[in-house]
C-alpha cells in the first residue's frame, strides 16, 4: 500500500479518535464557562459573552457522531463517506476559527462590562434578595471585598445603614467572630472582587481558545489527508501511474 495512503489513513483514524476525545474535552470546557457565567451572571451584563461556550458545547455533541463516520469512511476508502467527512471537518474548522475570533473580541470587553455591572449590583446590596446572595457567594469564593477593594462599600446604602460595616462575606473566615467592622481589618479580605473575577473569566477564555486552536490545527491536517486519500483512490481507479512509479 502507498506510504501516502497509510500515513493519511493513520491521520484520519487518529482524527476520528480525537473527535471523540475532543467532544468530551470541549463539553467540559463549555460547561465550565457556562457554570462560571451562571454563578456570576449578575455581574456580566453582556449576554454575548456566553456565545463561545454555547458554540463549543454544540460542536462537542456532533463530534461523537462524526468520529464514527470518519472511522468507517477511512477504512473503506468510501468516496461519498470521505467527501462528507471532509465537509464536516471544513465546517467545524470554520466554526472553531469563528469561536477563536469571538473569544478574542469578548476578552477585551470583559473589563468594562464587569466594572459597570458590579458597581450596580453592589450598590443594591441589602442582605436579602438573590443579587445579595450572589455578592456574598462572589466575595466568599474569591476571598475579596467590594468592587475595587473594601473601601468600595463606603458609598453604598448597606454601609450607611449598618453602622459603617461591610458584609460578613468579606470576612476571611466565617467561623471567626468577625462582624464586618472596620476596626477588624485583620479579619477582612481587603482586595477587590473586580480584578479577581476579571482574571477568572479571562483565564477560562484563554483556556478555551488554546483548546480550540489545537483542535483546529488537527482538523486542518485531517482535510489534507482526505484530499490525499481521494486523489490516490482516483488514480488507482483510472489506471493512472505517476511519473515516479
Amino acid at each position: 500500500m502507498d506510504c501516502g495512503i497509510i500515513t493519511s489513513k493513520t491521520v484520519l483514524l487518529f482524527l476520528s479518535l480525537v473527535f471523540w476525545a475532543a467532544g468530551a474535552g470541549l463539553a467540559y470546557v463549555g460547561s465550565q464557562v457556562l457554570s462560571s457565567y451562571d454563578t456570576f451572571e449578575n455581574f456580566i451584563q453582556n449576554k454575548y459573552t456566553v456565545i463561545p461556550a454555547v458554540v463549543i458545547i454544540g460542536i462537542s455533541v456532533v463530534m461523537f457522531i462524526f468520529g464514527l463516520l470518519g472511522c468507517c469512511a477511512t477504512m473503506r476508502e468510501s468516496k461519498v463517506g470521505l467527501s462528507c467527512f471532509f465537509l464536516i471537518i471544513m465546517v467545524m474548522f470554520a466554526a472553531e476559527v469563528a469561536v477563536l475570533v469571538l473569544s478574542f473580541i469578548y476578552q477585551g470587553k470583559v473589563n468594562g462590562d464587569l466594572e459597570n455591572s458590579m458597581n450596580s449590583v453592589f450598590a443594591k446590596y441589602d442582605g436579602e434578595d438573590p443579587e445579595t446572595r450572589t455578592v456574598d457567594l462572589l466575595q466568599t469564593k474569591l476571598q475579596c471585598c467590594g468592587v475595587r477593594n473594601y473601601t468600595s462599600w463606603f458609598n453604598t446604602t448597606w454601609y450607611q445603614s449598618h453602622n459603617g460595616t461591610v458584609p460578613e462575606s468579606c470576612c476571611k473566615n466565617v467561623s471567626t467572630p468577625c462582624t464586618g467592622r472596620l476596626d477588624q481589618l485583620n479579619l477582612l479580605n481587603l482586595e477587590g472582587c473586580e480584578a479577581k473575577l476579571e482574571h477568572l473569566v479571562k483565564d477560562l477564555l484563554k483556556y478555551a481558545m488554546l483548546v480550540i486552536l489545537g483542535f483546529a490545527i488537527i482538523k486542518f491536517f485531517g482535510m489534507l489527508s482526505v484530499c490525499v486519500i481521494a486523489c490516490k483512490s482516483n488514480s488507482r481507479r483510472s489506471g493512472y501511474q505517476p511519473l515516479y512509479a
